[in-house]
C-alpha cells in the first residue's frame, strides 16, 4: 500500500492500482480527490469535507464513490444517485479494494458550549492504518499506522502523546498539521518521537510511503 500525504488532513492510498482517498476537504489542495476511485469523509466541517472537490472526483470518474456519515451524504447524495453510501459505527464494507472499518460517533469536544457533530474513523485493510478524522478514537484491534491529528482547536500536545500510547500503532505519520508553523514543528517531533512509545513520522504535502 502506497501512502501519498495531501495537505492537512487528506491522504491517498494506492493498491493494486486503484486509489482511496480520506478527508478531501477545503485545506487540502483543489485536486487533492481527483483520479480517486473512492472516497472517505470523516466529518462535516470544511477542512475534511469540501463538496467542489467531490463534486470534480465524481465528474471525472463515473464509477467513483463515496463512503461517509450521514450529516455529509444529505448534502451530496441527490447529485450524484447510487453512489454515496452512509456509514456509521460499526459497519464495515469494501471500498476501491480496500477493505474498511468505521469507527467512533462524536467530534471531539471543541468547548463546551459547542455542540458536538458527528465524527467516523476508517480503519483500513485490517488495522494496516486508522484515520480518526476529528476524535481521538482507539479501535478494539492492532493498528500499524497511525494518522495522527497533531494541532487542531480540540486537542493539546498530551492528549496526543497519550492517544499514540493508548493506540499504540507501529508508526504514527502527522495529519491535521496546517496550523503547525515550521517553527513550532520540531517542538512537537521531538516531544510526541520521544513520549509516544512509537516511530512518529511525518510527510510533506505530496510525499509518500510504502505501508
Amino acid at each position: 500500500m502506497k501512502l501519498t500525504k495531501k495537505s492537512h488532513a487528506c491522504v491517498r492510498l494506492e493498491k493494486d492500482g486503484r486509489i482511496l482517498v480520506l478527508d478531501p476537504g477545503g485545506f487540502s489542495e483543489e485536486d487533492a480527490a481527483l483520479g480517486a476511485d473512492a472516497v472517505l469523509v470523516t466529518h462535516e466541517h470544511p477542512d475534511h469535507f469540501d463538496e467542489g472537490r467531490l463534486r470534480t472526483a465524481l465528474e471525472a470518474n463515473p464509477a467513483a464513490e463515496i463512503w461517509t456519515l450521514k450529516s455529509v451524504a444529505d448534502q451530496i447524495s441527490a447529485a450524484f444517485p447510487g453512489r454515496v453510501h452512509t456509514v456509521g459505527h460499526g459497519d464495515t464494507f469494501t471500498a476501491a479494494g480496500f477493505d474498511v472499518q468505521v469507527h467512533g460517533e462524536l467530534h471531539a469536544v471543541i468547548h463546551p458550549d459547542i455542540p458536538r457533530v458527528t465524527n467516523v474513523g476508517y480503519l483500513v485493510d485490517g488495522g494496516k492504518l486508522f484515520h480518526p478524522g476529528d476524535a481521538l478514537t482507539v479501535p478494539d484491534r492492532p493498528v500499524e499506522t497511525l494518522m495522527l491529528p497533531v494541532i487542531a482547536p480540540w486537542n493539546k500536545i498530551s492528549e496526543v502523546i497519550d492517544y499514540v500510547r493508548e493506540v499504540r500503532p507501529r508508526r504514527a505519520y502527522d495529519i491535521h498539521d496546517a496550523a503547525l508553523t515550521d517553527l513550532v514543528r520540531p517542538i512537537y517531533d521531538r516531544q510526541i518521537g520521544a513520549l509516544g512509545g512509537a516511530e512518529h513520522l511525518r510527510l510533506a504535502p505530496g510525499g509518500s510511503a510504502e505501508l
